[in-house]
């Protein structure tokens, strides 16, 4: 087994990164990270991330102020996936909802995932 971070892109030089509340355990979102995305949140305990329909760098709440405070980094045996332990600082979806994923699967409809 490597103890050495040897993080491995993919062929876009992106890795998969999970954010999860680090008090309740919820998935808050899925993002990716290239290079200076986790370099950047590693410096500054802010989770940043790259944004793919940009082609940038951007830190999470840079705009809205509803930024993810990083607890913990944990990394899968591959390390071509990392999981974020944060402490959100108000919604994490862009919609305002509390975590990106507010809706549940109810045969072909999407409907909310809170009832």
């Amino acid at each position: 087994m490597i103890d050495r971070f040897e993080p491995k892109f993919d062929s876009s030089g992106l890795l998969t990164a999970v954010v999860v509340d680090s008090v309740g355990g919820a998935v808050r979102m899925v993002a990716f990270m290239d290079r200076e995305a986790l370099a950047r949140t590693r410096e500054t305990g802010l989770a940043h991330f790259h944004s793919r329909s940009r082609g940038t760098l951007w830190l999470k709440g840079e705009t809205s102020g509803n930024t993810l405070e990083v607890d913990e980094i944990l990394v899968d045996c591959d390390q071509d996936a990392i999981v974020l332990r944060c402490r959100p600082r108000g919604p994490t979806c862009h919609t305002g909802a509390e975590s990106c994923f507010f809706r549940k699967l109810d045969g072909d409809s999407l409907v909310s995932a809170e009832d």
